[in-house]
């Protein structure tokens, strides 16, 4: 018989595994360096945390849940640090952003 811990674990795993599937798929797909950073950053960083939080939702508190958690916290440390080093680089070796962009709120015409 499956428990309700065991469902959850396994939609949990679901979860994280179709985020890691939209991460990769963006990072294949995707033009420049700036946009793969943000699918490789945000869809991977929410689909490894599922599966971490299915380790601790299968295993419980004590045990090998813990290190789950732990690995949650170092996770949502790293990831973004990671990516906003990855575009201080590519910014600063001079990659160009897309030439179509525009800032939110800025029109062509303003000299601000």
């Amino acid at each position: 018989m499956v428990t309700a811990g065991t469902g959850l674990a396994v939609a949990l795993i679901a979860v994280g595994c179709f985020f890691l599937t939209v991460g990769t798929v963006g990072l294949l797909r995707l033009p420049n360096v700036y946009n793969r950073m943000h699918a490789t950053s945000k869809p991977t960083t929410l689909g490894t945390a599922a599966i971490f939080l299915a380790g601790f939702v299968h295993f419980g508190p004590g045990g090998a849940g813990l290190p789950s958690l732990v690995g949650i916290l170092f996770l949502f440390l790293t990831v973004p640090t990671g990516a906003h080093m990855i575009s201080r680089s590519a910014q600063r070796t001079g990659v160009p952003f897309l030439g179509g962009v525009t800032w939110p709120g800025k029109s062509d015409g303003d000299d601000d």
